[in-house]
């Protein structure tokens, strides 16, 4: 969500030909591919209407072809501008492998897909650690500009555009490998009266989050990695988002939602003290989840028909912040802090209680998250489900912090009690997964539950 954090680039060549041919054959790789083939008046009034009838480039490397010349260079200067030039993001790589999963700290790309496996009845725990070895090699090659293994269209994964793969756990992914080592909040979330959760967008044994700025990088890695799993697990559900295009604004700007306002401005920088604090897990409870954290993601639909009846003024004062800057009612910056006790000429909260912004701002320090959504727009509906509707919009809510108990759940408790945005939102998926640590070179991911 929020892009202001700016941390230095490093270009180097790539050291192999990524158009290369396949490796060679790894007989018990291919055998387990193939085997089983009170708000403000605007607010007030809408609502009483209704009831009554550029990111920049941290850890990232750009990684020139053999043919790519100063391209790495070009890379990293393209994205300190804002400015592309043909072909030079498609050189730009993450690192797969380190203490840490890639794709959380990561500036947010311009495109993403979740996928929701469920793992096929009589797995054993030995079989999903195959799993997971097999998952982790082909995304450690796809996100470098490297065919996977037995990739019939080696040359789809030649340009990788800044791609990541994130792996997460859901309850009953950890129950096989080592029950007791399941962190006590690794569950369903808490009903709230504001949901109207449906099974197509919920739950999952294993969470694959793919991001990068290039959507055919995406599909490529989409289909590589299913078919990993084919012999393991099936597709539960798939939820594909997006934010503003590669280089369509300056490094550190905060995205927009399809409401039109700024999503993530309350984030905690990346690589403070305080993200630390917020996101990483502690190992003193579940020492297998050092480095590691947990990832809620919710599907938000929004109501862009009935939302653009409503007035300017009133969607501000829903919000608490404004919209051309995203700045707190009470300043002038969208970073500036908000000043809650701010009163009106009339004496009314200049920052209502019922306004987004103050549900979601916690008093207690230690309920902060980490927010990371994306937008989704699928074929337009009309409100009773059929066709003819104008818009089938919203938001994939994804949020990291390290006690989904003590962080997530009190903020959303606020926002299900009182939160004016409640008129045009419904949460239509929810789901809860254990995010590993990353993998070391010649490891897999989740391989700190098998030991």
């Amino acid at each position: 969500m929020t892009r202001d954090d700016t941390d230095p680039r490093e270009t180097r060549p790539r050291e192999t030909d990524p158009r290369e041919a396949e490796k060679a054959p790894n007989t018990t790789r291919r055998h387990l591919l193939l085997g089983g083939a009170a708000t403000g008046l605007g607010a007030l009034a809408a609502v009483g209407i209704k009831l009554s009838g550029g990111r920049d480039s941290s850890q990232r490397t750009a990684s020139g072809g053999p043919e790519a010349g100063d391209a790495g260079q070009l890379a990293a200067e393209g994205r300190d501008s804002g400015l592309d030039a043909t072909g030079v993001n498609g050189t730009t790589v993450v690192p797969f492998y380190g203490a840490r999963q890639a794709g959380i700290e990561t500036p947010a790309q311009a495109h993403a897909v979740f996928l929701a496996l469920d793992l096929k009845p009589g797995l054993t725990a030995q079989r999903l650690a195959a799993l997971l070895r097999l998952l982790t090699e082909d995304a450690a090659a796809l996100t470098q500009g490297r065919p996977a293994l037995a990739d019939t269209e080696p040359e789809l994964a030649v340009q990788p555009a800044g791609l990541t793969v994130t792996f997460a756990f859901g309850p009953a992914l950890v129950a096989l490998a080592a029950p007791d080592k399941s962190p006590p909040w690794l569950k369903p979330l808490p009903a709230f009266g504001i949901d109207r959760l449906k099974p197509e967008y919920s739950g999952g044994d294993l969470l694959i989050q793919i991001c990068g700025d290039d959507p055919l990088a995406l599909a490529h890695a989409r289909r590589m990695l299913l078919k990993d799993s084919r012999s393991f697990a099936a597709l539960r559900w798939v939820q594909s988002g997006f934010l503003h295009a590669y280089g369509s604004g300056q490094a550190g700007e905060t995205p927009r939602n399809l409401f039109g306002q700024k999503d993530g401005s309350g984030n905690p920088r990346v690589g403070s003290a305080e993200f630390e604090r917020v996101v990483w897990g502690d190992a003193a409870v579940k020492p297998w989840l050092e480095n590691g954290t947990s990832l809620v993601i919710r599907r938000i639909a929004m109501n862009l028909d009935t939302w653009d009846e409503l007035d300017r003024r009133g969607r501000e004062e829903s919000v608490g912040r404004t919209l051309a800057s995203g700045a707190p009612l009470t300043g002038t910056a969208e970073h500036d802090e908000p000043d809650f006790t701010a009163r009106s000429r009339l004496g009314f909260p200049v920052i209502a209680d019922s306004s987004h912004l103050r549900r979601a701002r916690p008093d207690d320090e230690r309920q902060r998250i980490f927010r990371r959504p994306y937008n989704y727009d699928d074929a337009p509906t009309a409100a009773d489900g059929t066709e003819g509707g104008i818009s089938n919009s919203g938001q994939i809510f994804v949020s990291y912090q390290a006690d989904v108990d003590r962080q997530f759940v009190p903020i959303q408790q606020r926002l299900d009690q009182l939160d004016i945005l409640n008129e045009w939102t419904v949460p239509v998926g929810s789901a809860v997964f254990a995010v590993p640590p990353g993998a070391r070179d010649g490891g897999f991911i989740g391989e700190q539950l098998f030991s």
